[in-house]
């Protein structure tokens, strides 16, 4: 019969008659017939289906065989013995490749004809070998698949024990081999189904035997983090990692991550591989341990890698997003990679070239996918643009292309940003480790205490979180200039951009420093801070004088020598300001005036003078510290002015600004106005008024004051600024000489604002001298601090010229005879009445301490904006209404109520933050009222109010051109880079000091507190002791005011 079919199948008979007569051949093996004819018809048939030149013979191969090994199944069992199968697969058949896959499926096929016969096992037991050493030999994607076919159906053939672990870590050696040179898409198909199978595979051995999980993941690692230049491990390796448990994620990460024996350039490969497996168009959860390997490294303040691999892939996988298939992986992975990489935007600015083409695109197909991945595309480039304003050019064209889709929230934007950046990631993988952290999670940073200069920081921070002025400071141009405007615009950007938890103004304090202060010794912020401002502004003009000069240089005009530059300096300083343009940014931002009244009380003459002024200062109403503290009285140098901005807005001649004595500066609680801004030929001294106004008729009473237990009242803010604005009669040893009447007359002294500042400077003067017993002490009462703030402004159009100068005579012999000055008695009412300027309170530094002489600063602060609208609660009866219809004084009504209604208001609880040195975290306004109460010796000290429903230059930049993404202006480049690098040597310091760490985990403890503090302890923490006025300091102490 095997004749007959041989010449058959190679006669030039029609293929039908072929047929037909092989059909008769596979009916005749239900025959009978001896073991010789067996063999002989098995030897043809084997012969046709591997050697078969067509696939008509390797067909009827198959159907003969099949059909005689089933009805003489021992002959076949005798035929097709392991002496037999170990020749095919070592030898090959006749011309016929050992590794031709025809032999693997006749294999196949000849196991499941003999798979009820005994001798079945010996040939399991020998491809249990075979296999393996197959595997060992690499070989090809399509064999492999058919190796992979055969063990799939037949599991006994798959080695056991120590042999299945090595077999699956040579498999997973020979998929990293894998290679698919044809771009066809039918062949591309069939390499992915080939990979596919083997993948699968190996997930059954998995599930199977779980001890082979681990050593073939190792394998993997092992491929793709091979820096041996000759060998690239095919991006096939993917399709492994959808059958990778995801609970072992943790586990596996861990033991990457912590392993010192992986070596960076080992790790920095295996990521850049592992990135590259999102091109592999079928694998699952790839972007699920990408990330999560990012994540891990971050973790583990791996940093230098996360840089180098950002910067390496991120443009590949931005490419990605092309691809239907591998788009959701690709954007997940770039969200992350972005959104984490917030050091520089040298990584988004890599894709930013290619955005526009891929949302030109993807808006003109039209198809739901696309408009809902251009979604999440658009949120994910508004964040990126709010993070790295300052780059229109490179902007712009985005936002046309991205305007129709919405644009997500500001919250939502610092939220995401907050919350993906490498230094916020879970340390959980090193929980024993003390953590690094980078900015807290207000996203706000610190300022680090350089020896005693919380007076500094504090101060810093509320400027800083003065919007509008901080906004201002960061727009202007100071490219080649060295002032302090600079340093403190430098000092503006890193706060606003560092990844560091704390910043070191190591250099701005050293160029801000009075010279009368005592490096590393405590100082007084109010001092600092009036210092600072008047520098800044006595800069400013300065610098306008030189630009000006160089200007009429350019024009031919006469060279001008430098002492010329300072005179025309000191003449803008003497001249007060007419109009915007020519005000210094610290006189648009913090410049007011304030005029006071003179009126002889015999004549009826009057004298007036307008002062220019950053801040007031306010003493304490006599019956709110008189009973618990002696009488404040200046020392004999008080009357010493401070120069600069206070005296270059006075009108009339000027003396030369005398300098702040450090030792007696401030004693006294009288006005900020009467002590620092008055300017006249002739000394002004006011006394420090201490009386508590009696007359209902001439000085408002607040009817509704806060008690305190046991009956005593709690002063506002209010009550402070009512005392401060209250008529004050002038009489006995205080008597006004009137020019008029050419002798000394009793007189009626009263004050008007009559310009409002941008942002208004109040300090609480908590600290005087004690005469009697010659210490100095500090008022620890409590001053409730509203949240809302009318000030009564009267507006002029002119003031008289003023010919006449003032001297007043100070008198404190009589603490009895004080108390009657502040009556108002009947003079002329002013024929209009003060408008109300609303204010919102914008910061607030708390002194910590119970001595003058050392203590600590620290200051709450929240973000106002001039353009917020949350006035309209201001206009209700229960509003802190701050004018009397007769005397313009400040008034109160039911603070308490207001301040509860204010909170409760949605709209006004705005963010509050706590700034205590390098330690920054969220508040509330609660807190802000309660500190004194809690903490006895920690007292607001300087408030900062700003004006509500006010605009500038700056307001509302942006909201039409959307370039000032995050409401802050763009930072100039030299600042950026700046940042940019200091950025990066900060995750550089991270890296190397959680590498030290590691090397000492087995010992390091575990009880590290990031934030330092307990929070039960009060805020005022300067030294050892704390907040507080016991000293805790290395070096003497000095006053504190």
């Amino acid at each position: 019969m095997d004749k007959i079919l041989e010449g058959l199948v190679s006669s030039s008979h029609p293929l039908p008659l072929k047929r037909v007569i092989v059909r008769k051949v596979v009916e005749s093996a239900e025959h009978w017939l001896d073991e010789a004819q067996c063999e002989a018809m098995f030897d043809l048939t084997t012969r046709l289906i591997l050697e078969g030149q067509d696939p008509f013979q390797r067909q009827v191969g198959h159907q003969v065989l099949e059909a005689y090994a089933r009805y003489h199944r021992p002959e076949f069992e005798s035929f097709f013995n392991k002496t037999f199968v170990l020749g095919l697969l070592q030898q090959g058949y006749h011309s016929l490749d050992r590794k031709d896959v025809a032999i693997l499926d006749y294999i196949h096929n000849g196991l499941k004809l003999i798979m009820s016969c005994p001798s079945v096992l010996d040939l399991f037991s020998l491809l249990q070998v075979e296999v393996l050493r197959m595997v060992c030999e690499r070989p090809e994607p399509q064999l492999c698949a058919r190796l992979s076919d055969l063990l799939t159906d037949f599991v006994q053939c798959i080695p056991k024990g120590k042999l299945s672990i090595t077999f699956c870590q040579q498999l997973v050696r020979t998929i990293g081999h894998f290679q698919c040179v044809s771009t066809q898409e039918k062949e591309l198909r069939e390499y992915v189904s080939q990979v596919t199978k083997v993948s699968n595979l190996l997930q059954n051995i998995w599930k199977a035997e779980p001890s082979t999980l681990l050593p073939s993941l190792q394998e993997v690692f092992a491929s793709i983090s091979s820096t041996d230049a000759s060998f690239e491990p095919s991006v096939a390796l993917a399709s492994l990692v959808q059958h990778i448990p995801l609970q072992m994620i943790t586990v596996l990460i861990r033991s990457l991550t912590t392993d010192p024996n992986v070596k960076d350039a080992s790790m920095t490969q295996a990521l850049c591989r592992m990135i590259d497996w999102l091109s592999w168009p079928l694998a699952q959860h790839v972007d699920t341990w990408v990330i999560a390997l990012l994540k891990g490294l971050a973790a583990v303040q791996k940093f230098t890698i996360l840089i180098d691999v950002t910067l390496l892939k991120i443009e590949l996988v931005f490419n990605r997003l092309w691809f239907p298939l591998v788009r959701p992986g690709a954007l997940t992975v770039l969200s992350h990679m972005l959104l984490s990489f917030q050091h520089s935007p040298e990584a988004f600015h890599l894709i930013v070239p290619h955005v526009v083409n891929l949302v030109h695109s993807f808006k003109s197909d039209g198809l739901p996918s696309s408009t809902t991945f251009l979604v999440q595309l658009t949120e994910l480039i508004h964040c990126m643009m709010y993070h790295y304003s300052g780059f229109p050019d490179l902007y712009e064209p985005i936002l046309e292309a991205i305007k129709d889709f919405p644009k997500p929230s500001e919250e939502k934007i610092k939220l995401i940003l907050s919350q993906s950046a490498w230094t916020s990631q879970s340390n959980s993988l090193a929980s024993c480790l003390s953590r690094l952290s980078g900015k807290s999670e207000t996203g706000k940073t610190g300022l680090i205490n350089l020896g005693n200069t919380c007076y500094m920081n504090s101060v810093i921070q509320a400027l800083f979180m003065a919007t509008d002025f901080r906004r201002q400071v960061l727009s202007l141009n100071l490219n080649g200039c060295n002032s302090l405007m600079k340093k403190l615009q430098h000092l503006f950007a890193f706060l606003a951009h560092t990844q560091r938890e704390a910043y070191a103004p190591r250099i701005f304090f050293e160029a801000s420093r009075p010279p009368w202060f005592t490096p590393r010794s405590q100082q007084d912020c109010s001092e600092y801070l009036r210092f600072l401002l008047d520098r800044l502004h006595e800069e400013e003009k300065i610098l306008k004088v030189q630009s000006s000069h160089k200007l009429s240089e350019s024009l031919g005009c006469s060279e001008t020598s430098l002492q010329e530059v300072a005179n025309k300096a000191a003449v803008l300083t003497e001249t007060p300001c007419t109009s915007d343009s020519e005000k210094t940014l610290i006189e648009k931002m913090f410049g007011g005036k304030l005029q006071t009244h003179i009126c002889c009380l015999n004549c009826r003459s009057t004298s007036q003078k307008v002062e220019a002024f950053t801040d007031l200062s306010l003493a304490f109403c006599p019956s709110s510290s008189m009973e618990n503290l002696s009488f404040q009285e200046p020392a004999s140098s008080s009357s010493t002015q401070d120069g600069g901005l206070m005296q270059a807005s006075v009108p009339g001649p000027s003396k030369e600004p005398g300098v702040c004595n450090p030792s007696t500066a401030a004693f006294a609680c009288y006005s900020a106005v009467n002590e620092r801004m008055v300017d006249s030929p002739d000394e002004f001294h006011c006394s420090e008024d201490t009386s508590v106004p009696n007359d209902s008729n001439k000085m408002l009473v607040n009817k509704d004051v806060p008690q305190k237990a046991g009956g005593e009242t709690t002063s506002s803010v209010t009550d402070l600024l009512n005392y401060f604005l209250a008529p004050e009669i002038l009489t006995g040893d205080n008597q006004y000489y009137c020019e008029n009447c050419a002798s000394l007359q009793n007189a009626e002294k009263t004050m008007q604002i009559t310009e409002e500042p941008e942002y208004l400077i109040l300090t609480l003067l908590r600290f005087s001298y004690d005469q009697k017993y010659h210490v100095r002490r500090k008022i620890l009462d409590n001053v409730s601090l509203p949240l809302v703030l009318e000030l009564p402004v009267k507006r002029t159009t002119s003031f008289s010229s003023l010919s006449e100068s003032w001297s007043l005579d100070v008198d404190f012999t009589d603490i009895s005879e004080n108390l009657a000055k502040k009556l108002k008695p009947s003079g002329t009412e002013e024929a209009c009445s003060p408008k109300l300027v609303p204010y919102l309170l914008s910061s607030v530094v708390v002194h910590s301490g119970v001595s003058s002489e050392s203590g600590h600063y620290y200051s709450y602060a929240r973000n106002i904006t001039g353009t917020e609208s949350s006035y309209q609660m201001c206009h209700q009866p229960e509003t802190l209404t701050l004018a009397s219809s007769q005397s313009h004084l400040l008034g109160r009504d039911s603070p308490s109520a207001v301040i509860e209604q204010d909170l409760e208001n949605k709209e006004m609880s705005k963010e509050w933050f706590l700034f205590n040195d390098s330690r920054v975290t969220f508040t509330s306004f609660q807190s802000v009222q309660k500190i004194t109460s809690r903490f006895p010796k920690d007292t607001a000290y300087v408030l900062l109010y700003k004006k509500q429903n006010s605009t500038n230059g700056l307001s509302g930049n942006n909201s039409t051109t959307g370039l000032w993404v995050n409401g802050d202006p763009p930072l100039q480049k030299e600042l950026m880079d700046a940042i940019t690098k200091d950025n990066k040597l900060y995750l550089q310091e991270q890296e190397l000091n959680a590498r030290a760490r590691a090397l000492q985990a087995a010992s390091a403890s575990c009880s590290f507190r990031p934030n330092g503090f307990d929070d039960n302890d009060p805020p005022g923490s300067c030294g050892p002791t704390g907040g507080g006025g016991g000293g805790g300091f290395n070096t003497v102490g000095r006053l504190v005011f």
